[in-house]
């Protein structure tokens, strides 16, 4: 897939017939929520901590996003898509002279540190021409001021029946928009009163504002508006997902938590829960989870919050960004089949846990909640390796962390591996052509220590009419008590994954 993503147009690359199968794909992470600055409802990859602090602003006191980043990074995520939400904030405002009226220019991205400013010139235009102009827009840092984006608009017009109405040419825009009311006259030229007479910019009349806190509503926002959560149905994969506290000592409401985790069901991805602010002790854990009733394999959870030092200021806070960040770490070192309890893999030695519940552990992993404790070297770690899926159906399987997130990993890999086939031309061999490439796929994976048995099952038919192409699997996972099944139907709608009732037995396997 390409990486930019352009107003709600997803480009989706389907991979080359007969193309092995990589085994070992980067993990991509998603975080939703507040920042300074930034383009609203739109995700934005970003690789390391500098390039989002250049795009979003980096930390800042009323949203925890910037610090769940910083975690990310700093605990091994490599690839992470940032969605900005906001709550009624508004965008810097610039006005243009125009001989009695004005040209008003509205920052596409709302924020207090927006930083847009814009320059007017006739230059190129007939002299007895009063209606084009010219028009330049720059985003300049706030700290640095430096010029960070420029967009020149050549030969616009003000008049609004015109082809190059300056309206409509700046709906193309990523830094501003023409507000009402339009200007009457042809904007002047912003020009110095020097001898040189060069042109200047003009910076805004009215600063942008950050908005209140974010409420459930603007971090689900709307999937026919593609806003909020629903921002990221404009990427292809997305493996992670992570809604920091909109605010400090403030949780995200459970209902924004259980759309988050119907969402993540439909995407086959995991959700980060932090623990609640009122959580100070593993009883109060435990029953938390029960009232809540968060119980979905895709959520993994965890307790309790950790602090950042042991000084008098020290303030508990959330790791969802970390434990996102390991994640993926374990994913590019080990596989997702593996623990995250293991070597290399524990937290920033600044990062320890609030309170010790060594005693507690057992009683929290049987909740659904793994588990931050102290460790060697004075890294704390991650225990357990459990999901929230204990009570639900088919929760016993996926109550664990690696078994769920390699299924999911695998059927992933393999519905954009075999995309392919479904718009195939009439080829009598592309059942054997998509069972092979699964079968190498497996051996692969089980050459890596993936699965707990050689032995697998591929078998795969071709439904042309109803351009469908259908896959039956069953393979026994590293760490799981018994084989798992999934048939796989792969349309030009997507993939739809379910259990096999009936299935051949594992030793029949190719």
């Amino acid at each position: 897939m390409s990486e930019a993503v352009d107003h709600g147009i997803t480009v989706t690359e389907i991979a080359a017939l007969d193309k092995p199968v990589d085994v070992s794909p980067e993990t991509t992470a998603a975080f939703v929520g507040r920042a300074l600055r930034g383009p609203l409802n739109t995700p934005v990859l970003v690789t390391n901590f500098g390039e989002f602090r250049r795009r979003f602003g980096g930390t800042w006191q009323q949203s925890s996003l910037g610090p769940a980043v910083q975690q990310f990074f700093a605990h091994g995520g490599k690839r992470l898509y940032v969605v900005r939400v906001a709550n009624s904030a508004r965008g810097a405002m610039i006005c243009l002279p125009a001989d009695g009226s004005a040209l008003v220019l509205r920052a596409v991205e709302p924020g207090s540190t927006e930083s847009i400013r814009a320059a007017i010139d006739h230059d190129r235009i007939e002299p007895d021409d009063d209606e084009l102009f010219n028009l330049t827009l720059q985003r300049v840092n706030p700290t640095s001021q430096l010029i960070e984006d420029q967009e020149y608009f050549d030969k616009v017009s003000w008049r609004e029946d015109a082809e190059r109405f300056v309206g409509d040419v700046l709906l193309a825009s990523t830094l501003a928009r023409v507000e009402p009311p339009y200007p009457r006259r042809r904007p002047e030229p912003t020009i110095s009163g020097g001898a040189r007479r060069e042109s200047i910019y003009v910076g805004h009349v009215q600063a942008g504002t950050d908005g209140k806190m974010l409420s459930d509503y603007d971090l689900v926002g709307s999937r026919h508006a593609r806003t909020g959560l629903f921002a990221l149905e404009q990427v292809e994969q997305v493996d992670i997902i992570y809604m920091p506290p909109p605010g400090k000592g403030v949780d995200a409401g459970p209902a924004a938590v259980l759309a988050a985790e119907l969402y993540c069901r439909e995407r086959r991805a995991v959700l980060v829960v932090d623990p609640r602010v009122e959580w100070t002790t593993a009883e109060e854990a435990i029953a938390g989870v029960r009232h809540l009733g968060y119980a979905s394999p895709n959520m993994v959870g965890y307790f309790p919050r950790v602090v950042e030092g042991r000084g008098p200021d020290a303030v508990a806070q959330p790791a969802g960004g970390a434990i996102a960040g390991l994640l993926c770490k374990l994913d590019r070192t080990c596989g997702p089949w593996q623990d995250l309890d293991q070597p290399g893999m524990g937290l920033q030695r600044q990062f320890q846990p609030v309170c010790e519940v060594d005693e507690d552990s057992r009683a929290l992993c049987r909740a659904g909640l793994n588990v931050i404790a102290a460790g060697r070297a004075g890294r704390a770690r991650v225990t357990g390796s459990v999901t929230m899926g204990r009570g639900s159906e088919g929760g016993r399987r996926f109550a664990s962390l690696p078994v769920r997130r390699f299924c999911l990993q695998l059927v992933n890999v393999i519905e954009r591996a075999t995309k392919w086939a479904v718009l195939a031309p009439a080829d009598p061999d592309v059942a054997t052509k998509v069972r092979r490439q699964v079968v190498d796929y497996l051996a692969r994976l089980d050459e890596l220590g993936a699965l707990a048995e050689s032995g697998f099952i591929v078998e795969c038919d071709v439904n042309r009419q109803a351009q469908e192409v259908s896959l039956l699997l069953v393979f026994h996972p590293t760490g799981c008590d018994e084989p798992v099944s999934l048939t796989l139907h792969l349309t030009t709608a997507g993939c739809r994954v379910g259990s096999a009732a009936f299935v051949p037995a594992i030793d029949r396997s190719a």
